[in-house]
């Protein structure tokens, strides 16, 4: 199960709205072991495309390297499909390289001008398997 602060949850939503119709995507960041999603990181899709997202390969690297200095890893990574549900494609799958990270992803299909609802959905991706998990969304996550 996913557990997710409420300002998080919208956070990832806003951004896949405000990138829409291109596909948004990002890194909510944690402390290593933790399993918590506590730094949100919006990342520019380089790819700029409704139908792919690609993270840009110098702000991919630069973050990794500031998760390693912050004692940090990726808790989970996100990304928005415009025209399809919130399910991982064929091409998400074979990008999904963390085995420990939740996998998010939000659909923005009905948003059309800033309206209309989003599908917010979760996923583990290991070695190819999709497992979809529940999301818990909380106003806080509780102190370390």
């Amino acid at each position: 199960m996913l557990t997710i602060d409420q300002a998080t949850h919208d956070g990832i939503v806003a951004h896949a709205k405000r990138d829409h119709p291109d596909e948004a995507c990002g890194v909510v960041a944690g402390p290593e072991g933790s399993d918590r999603p506590e730094r949100l990181v919006e990342m520019v899709n380089a790819a700029g495309s409704p139908t792919f997202y690609e993270f840009d390969s110098t702000d991919l690297l630069r973050l990794y390297r500031e998760m390693d200095d912050r004692d940090e890893e990726p808790v989970v990574i996100y990304h928005s499909h415009t025209a399809t549900e919130a399910y991982p494609s064929t091409t998400d799958i074979g990008l999904a390289m963390e085995p420990g990270a939740h996998y998010v992803l939000v659909s923005t299909r009905e948003h059309g001008n800033n309206e209309g609802p989003v599908e917010f959905r979760s996923y583990r991706i290991i070695d190819g398997e999709v497992t979809e998990e529940e999301v818990n969304v909380v106003a806080s996550l509780p102190a370390s």
